[in-house]
């Protein structure tokens, strides 16, 4: 969901921050920003930053947590999106050089002459530090997928404290390796984290599996205490243009320039405050108050624009490279069998009005997506399949497709009356009597996700198939709603919502390794179609732009997850005088490329 990452979302502060930051959660006001110097930043509602360690796990894919590592530690290969064209941004990254051999079976990085926050050169010791403890550890990384990194990288050879070559099991499309695989990388301080306890000696800890798991448990319990974050001396060996100097559990955080920094994104601005919030509507109101320097509106207030700009405010929406959607729980004891039946999943398409989801709830700020290619911006990987939408909005034909399928409607609700795997029957697996009911697990906090449900809901009623809504934070969505087997206790959940501000935030190529390849980490419904498989593996092989293509015909036909508007990240309200940057499409911020002209 993270990206989120990436999902499906951002990211620091000094002894006024209990008063800047008072009221924040709740929907009172903070003390207005009036230092060049700083800026106050408003993060999306109930996004709450809960990960600093700059490798993220199945439970904190929360993109937030995502860019407060990346200002902390800078990636190998950071790629940004902010200049119009998603691409390699090396004054953000470690890596200068990317050399692919002619076979296309390995690749021989250069680093830039960078150091860390406590003077040591960043070596590709490093890089082996990190390449070590994720092949030891994978099972537990937020964004392995069987068969892609770090399983297509065979041996990791440092050439030079500056040179390092990864070999790979096969020849793959360069740019697919460098986007979506060696941009997972992040250096990470070798000799300040290779230990095992607090008081632990710095060896080669990590060389070893069972020492790399070792030294993965140190770190991963360490990232767990959140109230240490910004006392812990582990979290301040940095390489990024900012520091932690406050990180509280409600997600008060305060990031604070490196003046060790000596990378190609200096900081113009010293501080950042990052404010959570509980609802849009708390934190709209701390943006009219004038105590937020860059937030947001819900695409609901876009008619009172000049509301905004009259207070000193530019009003911008930000695309996001992005889609929307609610996974299936396919291994649910009672509902995974219906979600397993594709006319069943045709059904449940067929009643979601897209355009009117994204007239009257995202008031124009929203994209129809029928597939698993963004089609936000435009691009050459969305198939034609996918843009001519292969399940247009009919609840009558929703009906007629349950009704022929052995389902009869009974006090409003679908009834499984003739079970069977006969083509005019219920499907395998689904008992008669089974109500085709499903309850979403939702973020909570946004007017705008409430209303998209109740709107959900009422057009699945007209098909006679039952919805009922819950809400949590986006971080106990995530949390309640695993990977699981039908066995466990933890499989009860049917869907899962947690993007309203977009569900999934691709790389540079959108393909869709870690969503819906069998075991895919981000695939939380456990979807798995070998024909899918098959394609996927394609698109990080081929070069040809057809291979992203045939994926994305496969999967919008195929319906893995429920396909939904997918918003713009956020219509933000900037003021004005904040410059030096374009909002990035990759749903990352960039703090150090911030100024005020003013």
């Amino acid at each position: 969901m993270m990206k989120p990452r990436r999902w499906a979302l951002l990211t620091g502060a000094a002894l006024a921050v209990s008063a800047l930051l008072a009221g924040c959660s709740g929907g009172g006001s903070a003390a207005t920003n009036t230092k060049s110097d700083a800026i106050n930043y408003a993060l999306p509602a109930n996004f709450t930053p809960n990960w600093i360690l700059p490798i993220g796990t199945a439970a904190h894919l929360n993109t937030n947590n995502g860019s407060i590592a990346q200002s902390l530690y800078e990636p190998l290969v950071a790629y940004d999106g902010s200049t119009g064209k998603i691409a390699w941004n090396k004054a953000g990254s470690v890596a200068t050089a990317a050399d692919f051999a002619s076979d296309g079976k390995s690749v021989t990085m250069t680093l830039g002459d960078r150091h860390w926050s406590d003077g040591k050169p960043i070596t590709s010791r490093d890089v082996e530090f990190w390449f070590n403890l994720i092949k030891a550890n994978k099972d537990q990384w937020g964004s392995y997928s069987e068969g892609k990194a770090p399983d297509d990288w065979t041996s990791f050879t440092a050439v030079d404290d500056t040179h390092f070559t990864i070999t790979f099991d096969k020849a793959y499309n360069s740019d697919w390796m460098l986007a979506n695989q060696l941009s997972h990388i992040i250096p990470l301080p070798q000799h300040a984290w290779d230990k095992t306890s607090a008081s632990g000696t710095v060896g080669d800890a990590d060389r070893t599996a069972d020492g790399a798991k070792a030294v993965w448990k140190y770190l991963n319990t360490a990232a767990g205490k959140i109230a240490d974050y910004a006392t812990d001396d582990l979290w301040k060996t940095i390489s990024g243009p900012y520091g932690v100097t406050a990180f509280t559990t409600a997600g008060k955080v305060q990031l604070t320039a490196n003046k060790q920094y000596d990378g190609g994104e200096k900081p113009s601005i010293t501080t950042v405050n990052l404010l959570p919030f509980t609802t849009t509507d708390a934190e709209t109101n701390a943006v009219r108050s004038g105590a937020v320097d860059y937030g947001y509106i819900n695409a609901t207030d876009l008619d009172q624009k000049d509301s905004f700009t009259s207070k000193g405010y530019d009003v911008e929406p930000w695309t996001g490279w992005a889609i929307t959607y609610m996974p299936y729980n396919f291994n649910n004891p009672t509902m995974g069998p219906v979600f397993q039946q594709l006319y069943a999943r045709q059904a449940v398409q067929m009643s979601i009005d897209q355009a009117s989801l994204s007239k009257v709830v995202f008031n124009g700020t929203a994209t129809s997506t029928y597939g698993p290619i963004p089609q936000a911006q435009a691009s050459d990987y969305v198939s034609s399949t996918q843009k001519d939408n292969p399940y247009p909005f009919s609840t009558s034909k929703a009906k007629a497709l349950l009704t022929s399928h052995g389902w009869t409607e009974q006090g409003g609700t679908m009834v499984c009356t003739d079970a069977g795997s006969g083509d005019d029957q219920c499907g395998a697996g689904v008992a008669a009597g089974t109500k085709f009911t499903m309850s979403v697990l939702s973020q909570s906090g946004s007017t705008v996700t409430d209303n998209m449900m109740s709107a959900i809901q009422s057009s699945l009623q007209k098909t006679g198939i039952g919805f009922t809504i819950k809400t949590a934070p986006v971080s106990s969505v995530l949390s309640q709603t695993p990977t699981c087997t039908k066995d466990e206790a933890s499989c009860d959940w049917d869907l899962s919502f947690f993007g309203t501000a977009g569900s999934w935030y691709f790389p540079a190529y959108p393909t869709g390794e870690s969503l819906f390849q069998t075991g895919g980490s981000a695939n939380f419904g456990s979807y798995s179609n070998k024909q899918v498989d098959a394609l996927i593996d394609a698109t990080t092989t081929s070069t040809d732009a057809g291979a992203v293509q045939d994926y994305s015909a496969a999967v919008a036909k195929d319906l893995p997850v429920i396909w939904l508007p997918s918003p713009d990240y956020q219509i933000s309200v900037v003021k004005q005088g904040l410059t030096g940057f374009e909002q990035d499409s990759l749903a990352n911020f960039h703090p150090a490329q911030w100024k005020w002209s003013k």
